[in-house]
């Protein structure tokens, strides 16, 4: 899955460890969701490796089960009814 295509996630495609961060040698996935509109929190979370390439894949995974659980939780939800202004 290329995580450039999931909504709300920003890569750039020349950079291939975008939302990757070197820790003295081992990787890190670091994000930043917003909870509410007015708030932002910065997330990092150890992959547990320091072959670049293995994180990435590990990256590439997570952001693919975040998008899943996304999808699953939309077509979950109740439909609600437009109404008019």
């Amino acid at each position: 899955m290329n995580i450039s295509s999931l909504p709300g996630i920003r890569v750039r495609a020349e950079n291939q460890n975008h939302h990757l961060w070197n820790n003295h040698g081992t990787w890190f996935l670091h994000y930043t969701i917003h909870p509410t509109p007015f708030t932002k929190e910065r997330i990092r979370r150890s992959l547990g490796t320091k072959d670049v390439e293995v994180a990435r894949d590990r990256r590439d995974s997570f952001f693919a089960t975040l998008a899943a659980d996304a999808a699953k939780a939309a077509s979950t939800a109740p439909l609600r009814k437009a109404v008019a202004a």
